[in-house]
């Protein structure tokens, strides 16, 4: 067994309110957990508009699914179809043992 978690730091540049964050947060979350049941939430940055963090973790039964979980984030939070940049991305793929 493996887990996955890490985080994502986004700047999101034609948000004008907390408002508008809160809906592209929202959009990007729910895209993600759509794809793999993983839990995903904002971590961070709360009251700035523009930008913010998404922390995730995931349990995966093979490292190459491990690897699939994490490339899949990625992968569906780039292809947002809000404009954002991903300013950080930090991963980490840990084996456990009982």
């Amino acid at each position: 067994m493996y887990i996955v978690y890490g985080k994502i730091e986004l700047f999101l540049p034609y948000c004008g309110s907390l408002k508008e964050k809160r809906k592209v947060v929202n959009s990007i979350v729910d895209r993600v957990r759509k794809r793999f049941n993983i839990s995903i939430a904002e971590a961070g940055y709360h009251d700035l508009w523009q930008r913010t963090v998404l922390g995730f973790a995931a349990v995966a039964d093979g490292e190459k699914k491990a690897e699939m979980v994490a490339s899949v984030i990625q992968e569906t939070v780039e292809g947002s179809d809000d404009p954002l940049e991903i300013i950080a991305w930090d991963v980490e793929i840990v084996p456990y043992h009982d």
